[in-house]
């Protein structure tokens, strides 16, 4: 009778032990699972920017408008600059692009 009572005693540890385990590893598998869908739709957002960004570079009008940002001239078109304008570097008149 000792025998099965100290049976029935372990079995009961090692069933709670499961329980707390498994309810453990559902939390944990809960944290990742939210984690991975997060870090999911950051890439795959970024996986746009990077496509809009080659559609973007295959334009010839976005083109001559970084160019012109850059500060380049079409042919035939005068430079006119105001005597207080300010000192910027090339490029500084341009909208930056985000791309990861």
């Amino acid at each position: 009778m000792m025998i099965a009572s100290l049976l029935a005693g372990l079995g009961i540890v090692q069933l709670s032990f499961q329980l707390v385990n498994s309810a453990y590893r559902s939390v944990t598998w809960s944290a990742q699972t939210r984690d991975t869908l997060t870090r999911t739709g950051t890439l795959e957002q970024d996986v746009r920017v990077l496509q809009d960004a080659v559609k973007a570079h295959q334009d010839p009008t976005y083109l001559r408008a970084l160019a012109r940002c850059r500060g380049f001239v079409a042919v035939g078109e005068r430079v006119v600059v105001a005597s207080d304008a300010p000192e910027t570097p090339p490029g500084e008149n341009c909208k930056a692009l985000r791309v990861p």
